[in-house]
């Protein structure tokens, strides 16, 4: 941002990237035009930028676009001029002006700044609402030529209105912060050429409201009619993979077909499956929701397909410990291997949406006052969150998750693909080995009855996670063991769901820990105690859930359970 007369110019030249891989190398070139770059790799910012107005437009048509910036914790305001003035090279001039601000406070309540001052004179007293939000990863770099300085960011870009992305795209960005214009036009020529490169000519705002209003008529069946399932189930905005960049210069990319699998309501287990067999129905199940779930996972419309594909890749997982010694180790490797690293993206997701959830209840019937104080962590938390999903969807996008899924779908439809040779009177049926299976599982479970009164909370976790190998052990074959297994099921299940919400609630008050201790230099003494008092509230629930956990324990320690268990099993 340079300063003309009093009054603060930005002068910026602004592209829109057809191929990611090609903008990523300019950011990292050692030299462009006339700038060369500092040491040092681009710095990496997630950024949410909610663009806002009255309700009756008043800022638009004083001239003026609002954005609130959240980044660091914090909350910047930014006033930008919607005229533009066009500079040498093509370079675009528009007055800026910044202040702090609020994220959930009215305009008036804002510190004193001229952004402030522009706001209120053109706003009043009237409430902000927002009209879109932007949400970007940006990595930028500082270039320098002589007592020039720009600097240049690559900006990937969600826009989302009512909690849903509708459109996705890419831009490259030079912001000219000291010096000569001249060597702004200079850069300029240099970019111009490269060919996967196209002068942006809308602001990131008016390119994000004109996917609001094309989404609003796809919604109403607009001209060319509502979409239909295969636009739907294609599109990178709804679902499909989601390409290098969305603009002009991608706008014809075919995109490959996602791989399907059709499959019944259960697995279809029966008792005289070969075991390899059985495991396969298993997991080819489980793959197909799995896959089912990646469209919601792309669009991130809710956390609940995270959780579901997250789900869906674990039970592929406890398949593969309970069915896999059945084939060649070597040559399925790299399948358990796919899952492991796909389960590890969604969990970070998914594990921090958990930690957000249960924060926004407990802060629902909180004063205002406490709930702001409470915005340092959450902010926090959201950054990490969001940066969690930049590489899941960065895995789902790449060619390797999608050379892996399409031949995971191939061994999952292939009957005796990679199974091991048995002699003809080795146990391999699942009637054969599923009784011993389930009692060794069970025994793992009820080992803990020792030490339980006396158990820690890492103690604890090893218990539901014996308990989950139990349960999968049943659940996996449970159309042969009959319908009296449900109910034991069900038992080992309310085990779990218990430990497991004693973990999060333990897990969420050792984050919190870390970020007072982390961040006590940067926090005022009210939103410290604020903290403070969830710290406390997490450690309180850890207390109580340890203290009821003999409930769901005798459930499933007890003798009913294992009578039950003894006659479910014989049935096989």
């Amino acid at each position: 941002m340079t300063v003309e007369g009093t009054r603060p110019v930005e002068v910026e030249l602004k592209y829109r990237v057809g191929e990611l891989a090609a903008a990523e190398r300019l950011l990292a070139a050692e030299s462009l035009g006339p700038f060369a770059g500092g040491a040092g790799r681009a710095r990496s910012t997630q950024m949410e930028d909610r663009y806002v107005d009255t309700a009756d437009g008043a800022l638009g048509r004083a001239g003026f676009a609002v954005r609130l910036r959240q980044s660091g914790g914090k909350t910047i305001v930014s006033v930008k001029s919607l005229t533009r003035s066009d500079g040498p090279g093509g370079s675009v001039r528009r007055e800026e002006f910044e202040g702090p601000a609020d994220r959930v406070g009215a305009a008036i309540d804002w510190p004193a700044s001229d952004a402030r001052a522009l706001v209120l004179e053109h706003a009043g007293d009237a409430p902000l609402v927002e009209l879109v939000t932007v949400r970007q990863m940006r990595r930028k770099r500082q270039l320098k030529s002589g007592g020039s300085r720009v600097e240049l960011s690559l900006d990937e870009v969600d826009v989302v209105s009512r909690g849903r992305i509708i459109d996705r795209f890419v831009e490259l960005e030079a912001e000219l912060t000291k010096g000569d214009e001249g060597e702004l036009e200079a850069l300029g020529a240099a970019l111009d050429a490269e060919p996967t490169l196209r002068r942006a000519m809308t602001s990131k705002l008016e390119a994000a409201l004109a996917a609001v209003d094309g989404a609003a008529t796809d919604e109403l069946g607009g001209a060319d009619g509502p979409a239909d399932e295969e636009t739907e189930a294609g599109d990178g905005a709804a679902g499909g993979r989601v390409p290098d960049a969305i603009g002009p210069l991608a706008a014809d990319k075919a995109e490959p077909a996602q791989p399907r699998l059709v499959v019944g309501k259960t697995p279809g287990v029966t008792a005289d499956d070969h075991i390899a067999e059985a495991g396969r129905k298993v997991m080819r199940f489980h793959l197909a929701r799995m896959l089912d779930q990646e469209p919601g996972v792309r669009a991130g419309i809710e956390s609940e397909a995270v959780h579901k594909m997250r789900v869906a890749t674990r039970r592929q997982r406890a398949a593969w410990r309970i069915f896999g010694e059945a084939f060649g180790r070597r040559r399925t490797k790299r399948y358990r291997d796919g899952l492991r690293d796909t389960a590890r993206r969604l969990g970070a997701v998914r594990d921090l949406d958990v930690q957000l959830e249960a924060a926004d209840a407990y802060r629902a019937d909180l004063p205002i006052t406490e709930q702001r104080a409470l915005e340092p962590l959450l902010d926090a938390w959201r950054q990490h969150r969001d940066d969690a999903r930049v590489l899941l969807l960065r895995e789902l996008d790449s060619t390797g998750f999608r050379r892996w899924t399409d031949d995971y779908v191939d061994f999952v439809r292939t009957e005796g693909a990679a199974v091991r040779q048995v002699d003809a009177v080795q146990p391999h049926r699942v009637r054969d080995t599923a009784p011993s299976r389930i009692w060794t599982a069970y025994e793992g479970v009820r080992s803990y009855e020792s030490v339980l009164r006396w158990a820690d909370v890492p103690t604890l976790h090893e218990l539901r996670i014996a308990g989950k190998w139990l349960r999968y052990s049943m659940e996996f074959v449970r159309e042969p063991l009959g319908p009296d297994v449900d109910p034991l099921i069900a038992r080992v299940t309310a085990l779990q769901d218990h430990l497991g919400l004693m973990n999060d609630a333990d897990v969420t008050a050792a984050m919190t820990r870390t970020f007072l201790v982390e961040h006590t230099g940067d926090l005022s003494a009210t939103e410290s105690a604020a903290i403070g008092r969830y710290l406390v509230d997490r450690e309180k629930e850890v207390a109580r859930l340890r203290r009821a956990v003999g409930v769901t324990w005798r459930a499933v320690a007890g003798l009913r359970f294992r009578r039950t268990l003894g006659r479910v099993v014989a049935g096989l």
